[in-house]
C-alpha cells in the first residue's frame, strides 16, 4: 500500500488538511554531550498557524475523533521527511510513530524507501520514535515489522520511556537502539533523588543492553550537568532550541559553554535526607488507593458509571468473593469507550471482556526486598495498570507504579546514603566518594574542613541535647553557604564537617558562614554567659579555664587540576585539609588557606608517608 493513501471523498477537516497539505514540520535538535555537537532532529508536525488544529495534541485529537489518525501519521512523517530534505540538516531525523502506524510502514517498505531517495534522506539518517500512545496487543506479530524497517538501515527508538505503555517489557523484547527518558526524570533531576536513582536504574539497563540514553526536557543547566556526568550521551530540551521550522545548525554559545562547564555535578542523593523508609505491611499501607471493586458479573457500564463518579481513579478491580480476578485500567477503558458505537455494542456486557485478567497483585505483607524483585522482573504492567493489594489474598486496595517504584527507591536511597544521623548531611563514604569523583575528573576544587572552637565546654556545661542545636545550625549556615550544584557539604562526624567547594566566589562563601555562625551562636548562651562573653569550665587537664563563645574555624586546602591521571586519594585529600582546619583554629579569623604550591607539597608527604608505612 502507498505511504499516503488518497482522501476519500467528502474528506472530513483533517482529511482535508493533509490533501491541501496544509500541514508543516518544526524540528528540536538532539545534542551530543561529548563535543556539543548535534545528533540530529526530532521532527514535529504542526497544523494551520493561528487555527484551533495548529497543536499537534490538538490535531490527533481531532483525528482520532475521525478515526484517521493514523493518515495523519503517514502525513505527518511525509511533511518532516521533505521539510528536512529542503534544510538540507546534517545527522539524523526522529520520526514519531504508533505501533499501528509502525506496521503499515513497514508493510509500504518499497513506498516508503522510494520516498526517502526521491527526498534526498538517507534511510540510514532515519530514527523511527515508538510513542507511548497505544499499547502493542501482539508484540511477536510487531517484531517482523520491526525488523523489516530496520533491514531497510532505519533505526529505532522508544519514546518516552518511564511513562504509561513505555516499559522495561517493550525494552527486552524489542531492544531499541535508542531510548528516549521521559521529562518528567530529567526536569529537577539535579535536586530530586528519586528522580536520579530511576534515571540511574535506566542508565545501568541501557549499559548492558547496548542502547543509547536520550534526555528528554532539559531546561536549565543545573539539571544538563548531573545527566552530564551520569554518563548520559544526548539530550533534548529547550535549554538546546525550542521547535522550529528553521532549526539551528549548532548549539549556541551558552549550551556549549554549559556542556563543558568544569565543575563536577553534585548528586542529589547526596545532599537530600529522606525519612525513616517504610518496610513490610507498612510500605504496603502506604502505596495503598482505597478503592471501591466491583462484581464479576458487572457490566462495562458500570465501569463507566464508576470511572465517571471517580475521575482520580486510575483503576477498578473486578472481585469474586472478595478476591481480586482482573484489573480495568482506567486510561485503555475510556480510549476504547471514545470509539464510535462502542457504548451501544459493548456497554451491556460483562465488564471482563476487556479487563486484564492476569493483573499484578501484591500482598499486604510482602517485604520491601520482594517488591524490588517485581521492579526488576520483566513483567512491567504495574507501571500503566497499577496493581491490586490484597489482604491474605482477599481484596483491600489498589497501587500504582509510580508509589511502587518511589517506595522501593526511597528504601534504596536510605540505605546508600551513609548520612549523619543527627544533620542528615552525607557522612565519610559519600563524602570520599564525591572527593573520588573530583580527582577522577581531574577537577579543580578547595576542599574546606569546618571545626568548631570551644564546642567541648560547651556541650559539657549545657548538655548534649543544647549541643546537637548548635551542631544542627551550623550544618545549616554551612549548607545555606554552598550552591547545591556545585559544593558538596559533609558531616564527618562531632562538630567537625567538610565542604568541597567548586563555586567561584568560595572565599566569600566561607567568609560570610564564619560570620554568621558566630553571631547565631550566642543565642544558645543563657543571658548571664552571653553578658559574660562565654562560660567558666575545665581544660583537658582539669584546670579551671574560662572559654569563650563557640566559633567557627574553616581551614583550606586548594587542589589544583593536573592535566592528567590523579595522584592522590580522597583520605589524602581530607588529612591534608585537616592540617589547614587545625591552622585556622589558631587565627582570630577563623579562616586559613593553604595555597596549591603547599598542599601539593604537603600531599606528597602524605603519600611519602603512607609509603614509608608500606615498606
Amino acid at each position: 500500500m502507498p505511504l499516503l493513501s488518497p482522501p476519500r471523498s467528502g474528506a472530513s477537516s483533517i482529511e482535508a488538511l493533509i490533501a491541501r497539505r496544509d500541514l508543516s514540520a518544526v524540528f528540536q535538535p538532539i545534542v551530543e554531550f561529548d563535543d556539543g555537537a548535534i545528533l540530529g532532529y526530532e521532527g514535529l508536525i504542526r497544523g494551520p498557524a493561528g487555527s484551533s488544529l495548529e497543536s499537534p495534541f490538538a490535531l490527533f485529537a481531532q483525528a482520532s475523533a475521525e478515526g484517521c489518525v493514523l493518515e495523519l501519521e503517514r502525513a505527518a512523517a511525509i511533511t518532516c521527511i521533505e521539510a528536512f530534505a529542503r534544510l538540507a540538516c546534517e545527522g539524523k531525523l526522529f520520526l514519531n510513530f504508533s505501533a499501528g502506524a509502525l506496521r503499515q510502514l513497514a508493510e509500504a517498505r518499497d513506498d516508503t524507501l522510494a520516498l526517502l531517495r526521491q527526498a534526498g534522506v538517507d534511510p540510514e539518517r532515519i530514527v523511527i520514535e515508538l510513542t507511548e500512545q497505544n499499547a502493542i496487543p501482539d508484540i511477536g506479530n510487531f517484531l517482523p515489522a520491526l525488523a523489516t524497517l530496520r533491514t531497510a538501515g532505519a533505526q529505532f527508538a522508544l519514546d518516552d520511556y518511564g511513562t504509561a505503555n513505555a516499559s522495561m517489557n517493550l525494552w527486552v523484547r524489542l531492544q531499541p537502539d535508542v531510548v528516549k527518558i521521559d521529562r518528567f526524570f530529567i526536569h529537577d533531576i539535579a535536586s530530586d533523588p528519586l528522580k536520579f536513582e530511576a534515571v540511574r536504574a535506566m542508565q545501568h539497563f541501557a549499559n548492558a543492553s547496548g542502547a543509547r540514553l536520550v534526555a528528554e526536557g532539559i531546561e536549565n543547566e543545573a539539571d544538563l550537568i548531573v545527566v552530564r556526568d551520569m554518563g548520559i550521551g544526548c539530550g533534548q530540551g529547550y535549554f538546546f532550541g525550542r521547535p522550529n521550522a528553521k532549526p539551528a545548525r549548532a548549539v549556541t554559545d551558552d549550551a556549549r559553554q554549559a556542556i563543558r562547564a568544569g565543575h563536577i555535578a553534585v548528586f542529589p542523593e547526596a545532599t537530600r535526607s529522606v525519612s525513616a523508609s517504610p518496610s513490610g505491611g507498612m510500605a504496603s499501607a502506604k502505596m495503598m488507593v482505597r478503592a471501591p471493586a466491583l462484581q464479576r458479573h458487572a457490566t462495562n457500564n458500570d465501569v463507566l458509571e464508576l470511572f465517571n463518579r471517580l475521575p482520580d481513579l486510575h483503576a477498578v478491580a473486578v472481585v469474586e468473593n472478595d478476591e481480586p480476578v482482573a484489573l480495568i485500567n482506567r486510561r485503555a477503558f475510556m480510549d476504547r469507550y471514545a470509539l464510535p458505537y462502542h457504548r451501544e455494542l459493548f456497554g451491556k456486557r460483562p465488564c471482563l471482556l476487556f479487563a486484564n485478567a492476569s493483573p499484578v497483585i501484591i500482598e499486604k505483607s510482602m517485604t520491601v526486598e520482594q517488591m524490588a524483585k517485581l521492579l526488576a522482573s520483566d513483567d512491567q504492567r504495574y507501571l500503566a495498570d497499577g496493581f491490586v493489594i490484597t489482604d491474605s489474598g482477599k481484596y483491600t486496595g489498589l497501587g500504582t507504579g509510580e508509589n511502587l517504584v518511589r517506595a522501593v527507591t526511597e528504601v534504596r536511597i536510605e540505605a546508600a546514603r551513609y548520612a549523619n544521623p543527627l544533620t542528615f548531611l552525607p557522612g565519610n563514604i559519600p563524602i570520599s566518594s564525591h572527593i573520588a569523583r573530583l580527582l577522577g575528573n581531574d577537577a579543580a576544587f578547595y576542599a574546606c574542613y569546618v571545626d568548631l572552637n570551644h564546642f567541648k565546654p560547651f556541650n559539657d556545661q549545657y548538655g548534649y541535647w543544647q549541643g546537637d542545636e548548635v551542631l544542627k545550625f551550623a550544618a545549616a549556615v554551612l549548607a545555606d553557604a554552598c550552591d547545591p550544584t556545585r559544593d558538596f557539604l559533609g558531616h564527618v562526624g562531632g562538630d567537625d564537617f567538610l565542604i568541597l567547594f567548586q563555586s567561584d566566589d568560595w572565599r566569600e562563601r566561607v567568609m560570610r558562614a564564619i560570620q554568621l555562625f558566630n553571631e547565631g551562636a550566642q543565642r544558645f548562651y543563657a543571658p548571664e554567659d552571653r553578658l559574660a562573653g562565654g562560660i567558666h569550665g575545665e581544660d583537658r587537664r582539669g584546670n579551671p579555664t574560662f572559654f569563650g563563645f563557640v566559633t567557627m574555624a574553616i581551614g583550606c586546602v586548594h587542589v589544583e587540576s593536573h592535566g592528567g591521571p590523579t595522584l592522590y586519594s580522597s583520605e589524602e585529600i581530607a588529612s591534608v585539609a585537616a592540617v589547614a582546619k587545625r591552622r585556622a583554629k589558631h587565627e582570630a579569623s577563623g579562616f586559613v588557606l593553604i595555597e596549591a604550591d603547599e598542599s601539593t607539597a604537603l600531599l606528597r608527604g602524605q603519600i611519602e608517608a603512607h609509603h614509608g608505612t608500606l615498606d
